[in-house]
């Protein structure tokens, strides 16, 4: 029995036989109770607003993840579909027959002016004569305004030294503010003379036939029809990556999506050049926003409000791309920060928005606008998913089943193929078809846009219409006699001309 170990009562303590008393037990008082230390009311406050920040953060990046994914989506498919419309339509343009011509006679063609807004254009001012020179339109119904600054002794001094046809002239704008192209365009309006307003940009190279598309577009349009859109592309495409990039992520837009939009009845932010107008309109519509540094897309927004229809002539103008990045990124910051400046102006009255557009086209609107917006402001979040693609963990991980966390990075992938094959086949025509190897090189172009992005956000609270200025004349320009893309084209375009 005395191998078992007994209980002893010793000063009110319990303890083992054969044990050292506990250091109270002499004392008889009972030890300190053992638990979590006393907390201040500030440390509490600072542990409880800890917690809600941090929740707060958390629901705040679902939030923008679910957004990013929602735009996303809804921005590829109305690309898609577009693509698609605009690749039918051409397939069966493709296989009609020539139609009988609307206007038979040179002298029933309509007067265009052509404004050409230049600023700092010295490298390139006499090219884009001679440019000019080669449009097959008569030169009584033909007016070429240069449009320059009062400042601008660099442009004025090179122009001094071509041969401008009588056709052609110079309008000097006097000093004023917003420097800004439509300020120009507004204030060289009132000299010209043409039914129907053209724009160019300095480096433009137009087709030859270009304007008798547009007077036969016009005679065929109908009362509705205010406005026409040209093909925009590059002669310099071969010259770097950028270039090459810059030319595939034009021919989806220009050659797919806008065209599609179009036919499916969806507004059209317009392009800055090879735009066409019938000048009655233009001047109800109260012309150009002098503010907007994207007044082209704001002027297409106001022309669909206003019931006014916008078409796609197959005709190409050729541009000079952007070939090095930091001036590509100062050019679509500005695109960026026009399209949030209209995406702003056009949403001040969202009830009279809808009214005017129609469900459809109201939303269409959002898509473009807010969502390719949200687009370029949240990629980083999107690209996350590239983690769950390789394999890697995600920082949802912990806050969303992984099945879902999967299932988002399945769409991601999904919207980046999607993509890709929209611009692969937008280089499919003979003269880009061998783009087609470096459409793989858009998953490094498309980050530049997310830079530009914060760019123009950040301009459009410091400096909302300040136009940054693209530099010209960095690359030699084609030959106008280089072929041309084959469109089908209008038997207007084979009527004699003189000049």
């Amino acid at each position: 029995m005395a191998r078992h170990r007994e209980r002893a009562f010793d000063g009110g303590q319990l303890q083992p036989c054969g044990t050292r008393p506990h250091p109270h037990a002499e004392t008889g008082q009972l030890p300190p109770l053992v638990g979590p230390p006393a907390w201040s009311d500030a440390e509490r406050g600072i542990s409880y607003h800890g917690r809600v920040f941090a929740l707060a953060t958390c629901l705040l990046f679902l939030a923008l993840i679910g957004w990013a994914v929602a735009t996303l989506l809804s921005v590829t498919g109305l690309r898609v579909l577009a693509a698609l419309t605009a690749f039918r339509s051409a397939r069966r343009l493709s296989f009609a027959g020539e139609r009988k011509p609307a206007i038979r006679d040179a002298k029933d063609l309509p007067k265009i002016s052509l404004l050409v807004p230049l600023f700092r254009e010295g490298d390139i001012a006499r090219a884009l004569v001679q440019r000019l020179m080669v449009l097959q339109y008569p030169p009584e119904k033909l007016e070429a305004l240069l449009i320059l600054e009062q400042s601008d002794e660099m442009t004025e001094a090179a122009l001094r030294l071509a041969d401008l046809p009588d056709w052609m002239r110079v309008v000097t704008v006097p000093i004023g503010h917003p420097r800004t192209k439509p300020r120009a365009m507004n204030y060289a309006l009132d000299f010209a003379r043409g039914e129907i307003i053209g724009v160019y940009d300095a480096e433009d190279e137009p087709a030859p036939d270009q304007l008798l598309i547009v007077a036969e577009a016009f005679a065929r349009g109908g009362a509705d029809l205010a406005c026409l859109q040209g093909t925009l592309d590059f002669y310099n495409v071969r010259e770097t990556w950028l270039t090459r990039c810059f030319t595939i992520d034009y021919a989806a837009w220009f050659r797919l999506v806008l065209p599609g939009l179009t036919r499916l009845g969806m507004i059209v932010p317009l392009g800055g050049t090879t735009v066409f107008l019938k000048r009655d309109v233009l001047e109800k519509l109260g012309r150009w926003d002098a503010h907007n540094v994207t007044e082209d897309a704001d002027l297409g927004i106001r022309l669909a409000r206003r019931g006014y229809r916008t078409a796609f002539i197959p005709s190409v103008t050729r541009e000079e791309a952007t070939a090095r990045v930091t001036p590509w990124l100062r050019q679509r910051s500005r695109w960026i920060k026009g399209y949030a400046m209209t995406w702003a102006v056009h949403m001040r009255d969202p009830v009279k928005l809808w009214r005017d557009l129609g469900p459809k086209r109201f939303f269409g609107f959002q898509v473009l606008f807010l969502g390719t917006l949200s687009q370029f402001f949240l990629a980083p979040l999107l690209w996350s998913f590239w983690l769950v693609l390789f394999g890697q963990p995600h920082p949802l991980a912990s806050n969303l089943a992984w099945g879902a966390v999967v299932l988002l990075g399945a769409l991601f992938l999904l919207s980046e193929v999607v993509t890709l094959a929209v611009a692969a086949l937008a280089v499919s025509t003979p003269r880009h078809r061998g783009l087609i190897w470096w459409v793989p090189l858009l998953h490094f172009y498309f980050p530049l846009a997310a830079l530009a992005s914060w760019k123009g956000l950040a301009e459009l609270v410091t400096k909302p219409f300040f136009w940054d200025k693209t530099a010209h004349g960095q690359k030699p320009t084609a030959s106008p006699r280089r072929p041309w893309p084959r469109f089908p084209r209008p038997a207007s375009a084979g009527l004699q001309t003189p000049g």
